[in-house]
């Protein structure tokens, strides 16, 4: 923040094995404080990798000098590892430790479990090493130079210490002392050492030896989570139209604060944030003062100084949504906040706007909600990007209004007011996926029954991303680029996201058919055009492979709004298909066969859904049903598995093949 210098800055000390929770920890009070933090990540230090403890104190102290407070994600078991953090505190700063004193089985359960962790401290090893940790692990004291000290034994206490440090704002400090220490239990740790000496064993690489040794020696421990916190939806926006478009910095920052003044009642407790590159920015300094005069809430609409793509990282600002001062094709290119927001979120932004659209007039703003395998997505926690579009007085750039302000202020208040609305839509949603099992029931005799009201359609909450497929569905003529055929009743589209070599959607274009359980009889003829149209495709692509085989089919439950078809090859071949969910929602019977979904339509008037509970099963072969441990030994075994296919997927049509010749 621009008033960084005044704030009453902490470094906390996280400290705990791995599996404690100090990631999670840190990451939970960052994505909803309003003091800025940066998390200091010796994982992750060195450009991604593992670095030194040297890395850690010299980005520590660069932080703290921008006037961020900052947690220390290390294990820092032992004094003499923390003994070089404690020395960061002085006037003005604070050094707290947390300690997060969870039992070591949660630690071990968490970390044997645990797949995908910036260190690669997973299966096996991870167990191996927190033993070795925990042995020599030394609790802090006040005395070594902490002004505060908090245990933590269970996730109840981790959550009582997350919302202490999420309240805290920029000025607040917290009592000095030592808290909640209990005396060391002495007899819960004999029984953990028969494990720990197990656990010594086991080699690196065997993550299910391991846990299968947790569960002996633990039984039915739970591998309990920290709960987190409620998100504060913030959007992060540049000054629109006042860099390269060069609109009056005393005028544009009037119509920000004008605009945010009458946007904040409607948008709860989500915050608004101005920001800018510079420390020197005019249109900061501007604003506030202006919010100022105006006893705008400071907590809820303020500025900030930061690289809008990086302002959780780098900053420790947790926003959920960016905004981006974007050209008229939404296209990569020229410089500042819209080349900088395209290179950051990578091709996937530019695949997820095309959805959306594929021009923007000035004053006018579209939601782009970033998939999760968005790097901004995964490294700062942004769901949504909006592009906005604001008016140029730039005379060298084209369309420009001549130095008319009355035109460019009401295109500006425009172009805010678009924006704003976007984030209030973003707001309002729920930002989950429909969970709609509760509307079916396994009847006594274990057949599938409805249990809506007769006669009446429950509502459902969509996300604005699950929105895409119904927007595409009602105006394909707007989606040319990706829409590969269209007629009144359907739309045909690549799957973004293909699960195999081959995968495409046919989208009903009717209205009300949002998944499978709106299906009724009177939808026999769309469902039968539908399953025509994708047999087409299929002959297609067997003329350009005949070794391809299909399965025609929806999902129970889906995902996205629209009633759509897929059309997937058999191969599963794709870097797309990543987890169990995945994979499941294809090869059980989550997935309804069309053929099947046509006759029990004309004979009893409504589809069969299956339960969510199905995604959760073990992962087997879609052809022998051998069972997998995990995704990449899947794929590795599928690829040379040449068995035929289950009985009942090669009955009634379910599999659609080449005939041989």
């Amino acid at each position: 923040m621009e008033d960084s210098e005044k704030t009453n800055q902490i470094v906390v000390l996280l400290i705990g094995p791995p599996g404690s929770g100090k990631s999670t920890f840190s990451d939970t009070v960052m994505r909803s404080s309003l003091r800025p933090w940066s998390r200091i990540c010796q994982d992750i230090i060195n450009n991604g990798e593992a670095g030194t403890k040297a890395q850690c104190l010299k980005m520590a102290l660069s932080s703290l000098k921008e006037g961020n407070s900052v947690f220390i994600d290390r294990c820092n078991l032992d004094r003499e590892q923390r003994s070089e953090f404690v020395k960061l505190g002085g006037p003005g700063i604070e050094v707290h430790a947390v300690v997060l004193e969870l039992p070591a089985q949660v630690c071990i359960s968490r970390s044997v479990k645990r797949t995908g962790h910036e260190g690669n401290l997973q299966g096996g090893r991870a167990a191996a090493v927190v033993n070795r940790m925990l042995q020599s692990k030394e609790l802090p004291k006040v005395n070594e130079g902490f002004s505060r000290v908090m245990f933590c034994y269970n996730d109840a206490d981790v959550e009582i210490a997350v919302n202490t440090y999420i309240k805290l704002g920029p000025m607040d400090t917290l009592p000095s002392g030592c808290f909640g220490e209990k005396k060391s239990d002495t007899k819960s740790q004999p029984g953990i050492m028969k494990f720990f000496k197990k656990v010594n064993a086991l080699p690196a690489s065997s993550s299910n030896e391991a846990t299968n040794a947790m569960r002996k020696a633990n039984e039915k421990t739970e591998n309990s989570r920290l709960g987190s916190a409620d998100i504060v939806h913030t959007l992060a926006f540049p000054s629109i139209s006042t860099a390269d478009f060069q609109f009056d910095l005393e005028q544009a920052s009037d119509i920000i604060v004008e605009k945010a003044e009458e946007f904040l009642p409607k948008v709860g407790t989500a915050r608004l944030v101005l920001v800018d590159l510079s420390h020197g920015s005019k249109i900061l300094s501007l604003v506030k003062a202006k919010a100022s005069q105006k006893n705008i809430d400071s907590a809820r609409f303020f500025t900030f100084v930061g690289d809008i793509t990086k302002l959780r990282s780098e900053g420790g600002l947790h926003c959920n949504v960016i905004a981006n001062a974007t050209n008229w094709r939404l296209k990569p290119g020229g410089g500042g906040v819209n080349a900088a927001i395209f290179k950051a979120a990578g091709p996937d932004l530019e695949t997820a706007t095309r959805v959306r659209a594929n021009t923007l007039l000035p004053g006018k703003a579209v939601v782009v909600p970033l998939p999760s395998t968005c790097p901004l997505h995964n490294a700062e926690g942004i769901t949504h990007v909006i592009h906005v579009l604001g008016p140029n007085m730039n005379p060298n750039r084209p369309d420009n209004l001549n130095n008319d302000y009355t035109k460019g202020c009401k295109t500006l208040r425009e172009a805010y007011t678009s924006l704003f609305e976007g984030f209030l839509s973003v707001v309002q949603d729920q930002s989950k996926f429909p969970k709609r099992s509760n509307q079916t029931a396994l009847s006594d005799s274990g057949s599938l029954e409805d249990t809506r009201d007769s006669g009446k359609k429950m509502s459902k909450e969509w996300s604005t991303w699950a929105l895409a497929l119904h927007t595409i569905a009602m105006h394909p003529e707007r989606h040319e680029n990706i829409v590969l055929e269209f007629s009144d009743n359907i739309v045909v589209i690549n799957d973004q996201y293909p699960k195999a070599r081959k995968h495409v959607l046919v989208l009903a274009r009717q209205e009300s058919l949002d998944g499978l359980e709106d299906v009724r009889k009177e939808n026999f003829q769309l469902l039968q055009e539908m399953h025509n149209v994708g047999l087409k495709w299929v002959d297609r692509f067997q003329n350009e492979d005949a070794s391809l085989i299909f399965r025609l089919g929806y999902h129970s439950v889906p995902s996205m709004r629209q009633l759509h078809l897929h059309v997937i090859s058999q191969d599963f071949d794709s870097d797309s298909l990543k987890n169990k969910k995945h994979w499941n929602s294809f090869t059980s019977s989550f997935f309804r066969d069309s053929v099947d979904v046509l006759e029990e339509v004309k004979s009893q008037g409504k589809a069969n859904v299956a339960s969510e509970d199905l995604l959760k099963g073990e992962l087997r072969c879609n052809r022998c049903r051998s069972a997998h441990p995990n995704i990449p030994k899947l794929k590795s075994h599928v690829r040379s598995c040449r068995s035929q296919f289950p009985e009942h997927v090669l009955q009634n049509s379910r599999l659609v093949a080449r005939p041989e010749t």
